[in-house]
C-alpha cells in the first residue's frame, strides 16, 4: 500500500511541474522586464560601512551561474566585516536561475550546523523574513543570510519562489529575479555577536539592494 502511495505522490507530483512548466513558458513571450541600475555602480559607502575589497568571480563560475549581472563584496565596519554577493537573472526562461545556497555552500565544502529563518525590521518598510545559516568548513564559521528578490518582493523558501515564479509570468510577463546573499565569519566562537552584524548590515543594505533591483 505504501508503495502505491508512494507512486501516486510521484505521478501527482510530476503532473504539477509539468503544468507549471507549460504555464511558464506559454506565458513569457514578449517580457517586459524594466532596466536594472548595473550593479558596477553599487555604493562604496552605506551608514558605518566601507567597502573593503571588490570581489572578483572567474569566467568559469560565470559560466555555470548564467547570472546577466553580479556583485560580490566585502565590507567593513567598526563592528565586524561582511561579504555582499548579489546575483541578477532579468529572465528564468531558457535555464537560468539562483543557484540555492542549500546547495552552493555544501558543494564548496561549508556545511550548516544551524538553520532557520529571522525577521529583520527595515526602517519604513516593516520587516523581511529571510534565511539564516550557521556553517562551518574546518575550524572556519561563518552566518550566511539570503533571500531572493523578485519585482520588490523578499521570499525565503525557494518552493515559494517557484510559485511565485509562474504567477508572475502570467501576471506580468516577468521572470526577473535576484539571488541576495550576506556571509559574515564568526570570530572566536562568537555566534550571536556575527548573527547581530549580519542583521545590522541587511538593515543598512537591503534599501540599497531594492533601489538597485527592478520593482
Amino acid at each position: 500500500m505504501s508503495s502505491l502511495l508512494q507512486s501516486k505522490f510521484i505521478y501527482g507530483l510530476t503532473g504539477v511541474l509539468v503544468v507549471q512548466a507549460v504555464l511558464f513558458y506559454s506565458a513569457s513571450h514578449g517580457e517586459t522586464t524594466p532596466l536594472a541600475a548595473p550593479l558596477s555602480g553599487f555604493p562604496v559607502h552605506a551608514g558605518a560601512w566601507d567597502l573593503k575589497q571588490e570581489g572578483v568571480i572567474d569566467q568559469e563560475t560565470q559560466d555555470i551561474l548564467k547570472a546577466d549581472d553580479i556583485l560580490t563584496r566585502w565590507y567593513v565596519s567598526p563592528e565586524g566585516g561582511a561579504n555582499l554577493f548579489i546575483a541578477y537573472f532579468k529572465t528564468q526562461r531558457q535555464g537560468q536561475s539562483p543557484h540555492s545556497p542549500k546547495n552552493c555552500l555544501p558543494g564548496s565544502g561549508w556545511q550548516p550546523s544551524e538553520t532557520g529563518r529571522i525577521d529583520v525590521p527595515i526602517e519604513g518598510t516593516g520587516s523581511i523574513h529571510i534565511n539564516q545559516y550557521v556553517v562551518s568548513k574546518g575550524e572556519a564559521q561563518s552566518v550566511v543570510l539570503y533571500w531572493y528578490q523578485t519585482q520588490g518582493r523578499v521570499t525565503a523558501d525557494e518552493f515559494a519562489a517557484k510559485f511565485y515564479l509562474i504567477s508572475d509570468s502570467i501576471r506580468n510577463h516577468r521572470s526577473d529575479t535576484a539571488l541576495v546573499r550576506v556571509v559574515v565569519p564568526i570570530v572566536g566562537g562568537r555566534t550571536q555577536a556575527a548573527e547581530k552584524v549580519g542583521t545590522d548590515f541587511t538593515q543598512v543594505f537591503y534599501p540599497v539592494v531594492k533601489a538597485y533591483l527592478p520593482r
